[in-house]
């Protein structure tokens, strides 16, 4: 059991990592004009701020931290791998908890993808 939740996790993190790998060419030009038509207060909204909670309280931990980070730090054109993995690591985290069997490893899955996401969003200033 603890090496299908293994595989699990780790395809998922490779998943994660594959869309993060994207690497796209932005233009200036307009980048001045478009700043200054968006209000602050729309760039800073949470992600899902009403999401549920895993249950195990590191995942929640560095659920939060992650989202807080992605909403605060992360530029807007880039947030949706972000949003993604997110969406991935809670459903797939909650389905885990649901299982007694499974619920102990969800520790140090929540752990190892603190630490893989700390030096992944590093560039941008966050900390986990």
């Amino acid at each position: 059991m603890l090496r299908r939740t293994l595989l699990i996790f780790s395809i998922l993190c490779a998943a994660f990592l594959f869309g993060c790998n994207k690497s796209e060419t932005m233009n200036n030009n307009n980048s001045v004009a478009a700043n200054t038509t968006k209000p602050a207060a729309a760039n800073k909204a949470p992600m899902a701020a009403s999401a549920e909670k895993i249950g195990v309280p590191e995942c929640d931990d560095f659920i939060a931290k992650y989202e807080a980070c992605v909403s605060d730090k992360v530029p807007e054109a880039s947030r949706a791998p972000y949003k993604s993995a997110v969406a991935q690591w809670r459903a797939s985290w909650k389905k885990l908890a649901e299982n007694p069997a499974t619920k102990g490893t969800l520790t140090a899955a929540c752990k190892q993808a603190a630490e893989q996401q700390a030096a992944a969003l590093k560039a941008y200033g966050c900390t986990f």
